[in-house]
């Protein structure tokens, strides 16, 4: 027996009924051989964590754009609190923390630069609208590896499209990262808000200090708890009450901090950028890089210049805009 399928074992001796077991996968888009050590969710988690796409993930915005600080949460920190409350939940209910972690870290890999805001400026100039859960499976499925993809597990893939609204995972794995996106996202983004001085703890509502907890911990503790405490094998819930509150939370936040007009003021420059960017590369595809010519070539002009924009860091997305439309100084011999 090797060491992969001992594990594959222990999973079927310890897990769920409901846990997607890792030798049930439906396998990947092209059949490999099976690593002797790792298991097929293993693999995916560590291909993620290995691609390009994952280390990018540090330099693009969460809520607040290029803020002055080091504590402030990045799409990366995001992407790893998601899959530690994620993973903490599937350990609970004994389902398949693998596959669960794996789900969670690659779960924004096709995220824009500049957040929503870049999602919304991309899907004002794509044709066809541009979604970041879509761009997500398209990084792991076309454009990692130098346009062969990360080849993930099925589960892998369907945790990714389906980890926002619209349909469920087919997994229950899948289904524990949509909730774990948004207990962590709403909770650090109120971290970040009052780290910023966008929000005090007194405008917090109060059935929601009261009933969730006060503090950042203190909230994640009790919607975490209370997800393992309502949810069976077939359904995931947080309870009635607590639900009720979280998305009372959650629009408040919307109200309070995503819709912030001395909060998001930087984001009104986004659209511009990128519509810049977005027209000059397709009116000039052969300064994208190597890669993306390749996309052109099989896929048109503005499908490689949508993914170009998308994969860009907040910071790189800035340079590439100073340098092809703001002058230099120029010096002159003397």
């Amino acid at each position: 027996m090797t060491i992969r399928e001992h594990s594959e074992q222990i999973e079927k001796n310890i897990l769920s009924p409901s846990a997607c077991l890792s030798v049930n996968t439906r396998g990947r888009l092209r059949q490999e051989e099976k690593c002797p050590v790792r298991t097929e969710f293993q693999r995916d988690r560590d291909r993620v964590i290995h691609c390009k796409s994952f280390r990018r993930l540090k330099h693009k915005t969460q809520v607040f754009l290029s803020p002055e600080g080091d504590h402030y949460r990045t799409r990366l920190t995001h992407t790893l609190e998601v899959a530690q409350i994620a993973r903490t939940v599937a350990r609970a209910l004994r389902l398949n923390e693998d596959l669960t972690e794996a789900v969670s870290l690659a779960h924004d890999l096709g995220h824009t630069p500049f957040g929503h805001a870049g999602e919304r400026a991309l899907n004002s100039l794509c044709p066809g609208g541009f979604r970041h859960y879509e761009q997500s499976l398209r990084v792991v499925d076309k454009l990692e590896k130098n346009g062969m993809g990360l080849n993930l597990t099925y589960e892998t893939r369907n945790g990714i499209l389906c980890h926002t609204t619209g349909t469920q995972a087919e997994t229950i794995e899948g289904r524990i990262v949509r909730i774990a996106d948004r207990i962590a996202y709403i909770n650090h983004d109120i971290d970040d808000a009052l780290r910023a001085g966008v929000l005090s703890q007194r405008a917090l509502p109060t059935e929601a200090v009261e009933l969730l907890g006060s503090t950042t911990s203190g909230r994640i503790n009790t919607l975490v708890i209370a997800l393992i405490e309502n949810s069976n094998e077939n359904e995931l819930s947080m309870g009635e009450e607590i639900q009720g509150v979280f998305d009372r939370l959650h629009r408040f936040m919307f109200a309070s901090v995503y819709s912030n007009d001395s909060a998001k003021h930087e984001e009104n420059k986004v659209p511009d950028l990128m519509s810049f960017l977005y027209e000059y590369f397709n009116r000039h595809p052969e300064l994208l890089p190597e890669e993306n010519k390749q996309t052109a070539v099989r896929e048109g002009t503005e499908r490689a210049v949508c993914d170009y924009l998308a994969g860009m860091t907040d910071r790189y997305a800035v340079e590439q805009f100073k340098s092809l439309f703001i002058p230099n100084s120029w010096v002159g011999y003397r």
